[in-house]
């Protein structure tokens, strides 16, 4: 098991230069992915069970000491980056499909991703994991309402339809997860290590086919739609860092809360798009999930060469 663990960890520390690859490769060689579309629901299904037997019931008690930092966390989760969607797609005039897709991405709760940068950045991973906890187990409500709140009026969206498929996709595997946990904890506990990497060819798997399935309609408004990502990512980013200083937090409480808010579930927001959206919809998500794993570990390195305090801010 050492050597297994040792080869997953080299895997899971290389995950930008995979996903680039393969991306790439699924990008100029679409064929071969293009019939797999119904596997994405499956491959989240896999990353979220993955997440939820990696949650306690620990994770979700640090609202009961630090209510301020976990309720901001939420709260700057699920309004930051669907409104900045709904004002970039305005910004740019983007057409009423890629403006939705926009819109659901900013909509989606962050995830294993978001954790994963805060460990790297030596920010407040309890926060961050405690955060994610909370608005995924809130995503089946809080993003369709959201969504029809934001794009409900130049979309029709079936917020019922939605709400079945969040709950499908990601509270049932992460509830499964959980209940595994529980039931199996020292036996989970011998293979805990390996379950990144499985994780992470999810991810990459999953973001193949999507850049595959969306390949020629990414070539028709790539430039379009990269610089509407990169502005709702960038800008999220940067609201999600400022929002928590300007209210009091810690810098490794700020930075934790950082990744919260401009990581996204991306993946997420392609399963829905095709399901409910127009195809075209998918793109953004498609180009976030390569994007926000890039300038996410960049802002992570560069934050891990510059160790903010250690300790937490007390709530008042």
């Amino acid at each position: 098991m050492n050597n297994l663990e040792k080869i997953a960890t080299k895997i899971t520390k290389l995950f930008p230069l995979w996903l680039i690859v393969f991306s790439g490769l699924a990008f100029i060689y679409p064929d071969p992915l293009k019939s797999q579309g119904y596997l994405v629901t499956y491959l989240l299904g896999v990353i979220m069970l993955g997440m939820g037997m990696s949650m306690t019931v620990e994770d979700f008690k640090l609202v009961l000491s630090r209510p301020k930092d976990v309720i901001t966390g939420i709260v700057l989760r699920y309004t930051i980056m669907p409104i900045v969607g709904l004002l970039v797609a305005k910004l740019l005039g983007l057409p009423p499909a890629l403006a939705a897709g926009l819109i659901l991405v900013g909509c989606c709760p962050s995830g294993t991703a978001s954790n994963v940068m805060s460990f790297l950045a030596k920010a407040d991973t309890t926060l961050s994991v405690t955060v994610s906890s909370f608005n995924i187990i809130l995503a089946p409500l809080l993003l369709p309402a959201t969504f029809l709140l934001l794009a409900g009026g130049d979309i029709h969206v079936n917020a019922t339809a939605m709400f079945l498929d969040v709950s499908k996709v990601v509270l049932l595997p992460v509830t499964s997860g959980m209940i595994l946990r529980y039931f199996f904890s020292a036996a989970l506990d011998r293979i805990m290590k390996i379950v990144p990497v499985i994780s992470v060819i999810a991810i990459i798997w999953a973001i193949g086919i999507v850049v595959a399935i969306s390949a020629s309609k990414l070539a028709t408004v790539a430039i379009v739609a990269f610089v509407a990502v990169a502005l709702h990512n960038a800008i999220g980013l940067a609201l999600g860092y400022g929002a928590s200083k300007a209210i009091g937090m810690g810098e490794n409480q700020a930075r934790a809360i950082t990744f919260e808010v401009g990581i996204e579930m991306s993946g997420l927001a392609v399963v829905l798009a095709l399901a409910h959206l127009d195809p075209l919809a998918a793109v953004p998500g498609a180009i976030f999930s390569v994007w926000h794993n890039l300038t996410g570990s960049a802002l992570a390195g560069y934050w891990a060469n510059k160790p903010g305090k250690t300790e937490s801010p007390k709530d008042t």
